[in-house]
């Protein structure tokens, strides 16, 4: 067996130990949400929403992936239009739908390699996420999944198709005036550099955010060259507070893991930093660094202020049985990812000091 095989089995024993934790749901009395993202879209402010990133902004692209890294089977998609796994990494919508329609766009953003799409679904916006992503390219190659340069790939295909359906002039405008929204980061620390031992016979944690901060800044120069000019970053998320690593780094009072929150600010630091600066370098671009880590540190730390509460449900195709009844009352839905209702209140939260910048 090669290295990289190895690497990739040792991944794929990781992502399958994350996606068995159990833990018991707890009820509590839910009081209500102070907002909500899904509530009347606003007036249209940009033609199009254009996503790249992982798992959290992926609305089903690996189910045309060969990779296992996939959710289009139940419970996933239990509380999403017509109860059906969709490819979303979650029980209903995910952020980049919550987007769509803040921006006044759509309800729903699809996955850009969804076969049934129409020249209107790619007018208005379509996302190139791919589930267990990263900056860094070795952590998509490790999973077999979309890297963020296949995602470039796929986005210059669209606008080809967007050239010969539309226009020249349409297109330009489209490019131009999108808003580009862009989360990836988690699995590059949660996975390659904690979870294999490639990077970490290389690196430190200093250097291998570093690492990850040039890959960052070479591929948002890369989206400013094609035409980009309202792009939208999310910072990680405080990935130790996550309910797998919670389990697996927490101890037994499973607290939040501290080396891999630590290593998340590090890195949103540089990512800071790296807009910062292409800001300058590109004074006709907006790159906005969003805050999610501080946002959801809020909300993991004060649940009843938002109706909702933290919780490690298991999701799995084999059975529903270990699912939480009413995911409503939950900020996780699996051991990764948030439910719906945790994404519309980040949502609301982060994608309208996006939105205000260019409203």
């Amino acid at each position: 067996m090669d290295t990289h095989q190895l690497i990739s089995n040792m991944m794929l024993r990781n992502f399958y130990s994350v996606m068995v934790i159990t833990t018991t749901c707890v009820s509590v009395v839910v009081f209500p949400v102070i907002s909500n993202a899904a509530g009347a879209p606003k007036k249209k402010s940009a033609p199009a929403i254009l996503v790249f990133g992982d798992s959290i902004v992926d609305p089903g692209n690996n189910n045309h992936v060969a990779t296992i890294v996939k959710c289009d089977f139940p419970p996933y998609g239990r509380d999403f239009v017509g109860a059906k796994p969709t490819g979303r990494f979650c029980n209903g919508k995910v952020p980049s739908d919550f987007a769509a329609n803040i921006l006044g766009l759509k309800e729903l953003v699809p996955a850009y390699l969804d076969p049934t799409l129409t020249l209107q679904d790619l007018a208005t916006g379509v996302s190139f996420a791919s589930g267990g992503s990263g900056y860094d390219p070795l952590t998509a190659r490790i999973v077999s999944v979309l890297s963020l340069s296949d995602q470039v790939e796929l986005f210059k295909e669209y606008l080809n198709k967007i050239r010969q359906g539309m226009g020249e002039e349409a297109a330009a405008t489209i490019i131009s005036q999108s808003a580009y929204l862009i989360c990836v980061g988690s699995d590059d620390i949660a996975n390659t550099y904690f979870s294999t031992p490639t990077r970490r016979l290389h690196y430190d944690i200093n250097a291998y955010t570093d690492l990850m901060a040039r890959y960052a800044s070479t591929f948002y120069e890369e989206l400013y060259r094609i035409g980009a000019r309202r792009i939208g970053v999310l910072s990680l998320p405080p990935i130790g507070c996550l309910p797998s690593q919670r389990t697996s780094g927490g101890g037994p009072n499973r607290s939040c893991s501290n080396s891999s929150n630590q290593a998340a600010q590090l890195f949103n630091s540089k990512l800071s930093a790296v807009l910062d600066s292409l800001s300058k370098t590109h004074p006709d671009a907006l790159f906005v660094y969003l805050d999610v880590y501080n946002r959801l540190t809020s909300i993991i730390h004060n649940p009843i202020r938002y109706g909702t509460i933290e919780a490690s449900i298991l999701c799995t195709s084999v059975s529903d049985s270990h699912t939480c009844k009413d995911a409503s009352k939950y900020l996780f839905w699996d051991s990764y990812h948030p439910s719906e209702k945790g994404y519309g209140i980040l949502s609301d939260m982060v994608i309208n000091e996006f939105a205000a910048r260019f409203m």
